[in-house]
């Protein structure tokens, strides 16, 4: 491994474990690593730190380990193991009613730059780095090792994630399939309700496994409610409200293809065509434009509104603006269930742009139960910077 040594005083946060070096903490860089190499980690006094990932940007190195060696054969079998045992302990890895899960959540894992999803025998890798990107490979025999037999494919889908650099050919595709796997999508069971997953052309890895727990929420306080679920996506919390016994559900995302696939989702569990209406139009004016009271829970879950720091006070207004308008249209005595999955934008935060919303409407609103993400999002105690779901239900008089 090529080396790197600190500034004086700056190792604190490595000795916090901390998985991540910025650029600004680097005295000196020896060997002349190219992007994505492993580079070990020095105090200024010479004393080994941790080793991780080289790359070029405001965060050098994302570190893989504190103690162990990153080289060694075993390395990834090891780190993979680790991460399928956290998420066994929790009753996911065995689950009769829920066949997908996030294997591998980046620094929570301790694997930064890393995402692996399971759907029922498929995992579908996202390198958000280029060491990951990489390390492919071995991530995909060490998942060999740690399914055996269950693992029917590895997916690559790490085009749109990882950084674009010269050499790397960005093209997702299979990195292994066992004999006789059929290329597709598939049925996946998720509290027992049933959705279908086309990894290669659905968002993301292909649903979005951070809402479980949420969805069953939603479940639980549907019954005998008129519901509308916004950026709906593939229909998840469309699906659950009915199976919680909604009235009637409307769902409504600006995708067509998204929506094809809500209209499956709900056929596919059962429901009739009477008890659910897919709209194909902008969430924002949808909501805008329906008559007040007709919904006694809608459900608002957009895409993240802010990437970066620079977009944090533009997507506070638009949480503001958006929560406001929910606010003002649910029914009395109704719920809004409100979500944020923008890592820059903290809980405090969201809860003040919610609570200034419900001020700007002069309605009556009590929070009842806050939100995050489940387990096997996990968040590494050391960087809490790993938490960016957050939630809020709300009772509105």
């Amino acid at each position: 491994m090529k080396k790197l040594y600190l500034k004086k005083g700056r190792d604190e946060s490595v000795r916090r474990f901390h998985p991540w070096i910025f650029s600004g903490a680097v005295a000196q860089v020896v060997g002349n690593p190219a992007e994505g190499d492993l580079v070990a980690v020095y105090s200024a006094e010479g004393e080994y730190l941790a080793a991780g990932h080289w790359q070029i940007g405001s965060i050098a190195v994302r570190i893989l380990s504190f103690a162990g060696d990153p080289t060694a054969p075993s390395f990834w079998e090891d780190a993979l193991a680790a991460a399928f045992e956290a998420r066994k302990a929790v009753g996911l890895t065995e689950s009769a009613a829920t066949n997908c899960y996030r294997l591998v959540h980046g620094e929570g894992d301790g694997l930064p730059g890393l995402i692996i999803d399971y759907y029922d025998g498929v995992c579908v890798l996202q390198a958000h780095s280029v060491g990951m990107f990489r390390a492919k490979a071995q991530i995909c025999e060490a998942l060999k090792k740690v399914y055996g037999d269950r693992l029917k494919a590895v997916y690559d889908k790490s085009s749109g994630t990882a950084p674009f650099k010269a050499g790397l050919e960005l093209v997702d595709g299979y990195l292994w399939q066992a004999p006789g796997f059929e290329v597709g999508e598939t049925s996946v069971l998720e509290n027992g309700h049933k959705f279908l997953v086309n990894w290669t052309e659905g968002q993301k890895t292909g649903f979005f496994l951070d809402q479980r727990e949420n969805r069953a929420l939603v479940e639980r306080y549907a019954r005998g409610r008129n519901v509308l679920n916004l950026f709906c996506y593939t229909g998840g919390f469309s699906v659950y409200a009915l199976g919680g016994g909604a009235v009637h559900v409307d769902s409504v995302d600006s995708s067509a293809k998204a929506m094809a696939m809500v209209d499956r989702n709900i056929a596919l569990n059962g429901f009739k065509p009477d008890q659910h209406t897919s709209y194909t139009a902008d969430a924002i004016e949808f909501l805008a434009n329906i008559e007040d009271g007709k919904y006694d829970l809608i459900i608002v879950d957009p895409p993240a509104f802010a990437k970066h720091r620079g977009a944090l006070k533009n997507a506070l207004r638009a949480y503001q603006r958006l929560n406001a308008r929910a606010i003002e249209k649910v029914a009395p005595g109704g719920f809004v269930f409100t979500f944020s999955c923008s890592q820059v934008v903290d809980k405090e935060d969201f809860a003040l742009a919610v609570f200034s919303a419900a001020a700007q409407t002069g309605r009556r609103v009590r929070i009842m139960d806050r939100f995050c993400q489940p387990a096997d999002h996990a968040v590494g105690i050391y960087h809490p910077e790993g938490e960016y779901l957050k939630g809020l239900l709300l009772y509105v008089e």
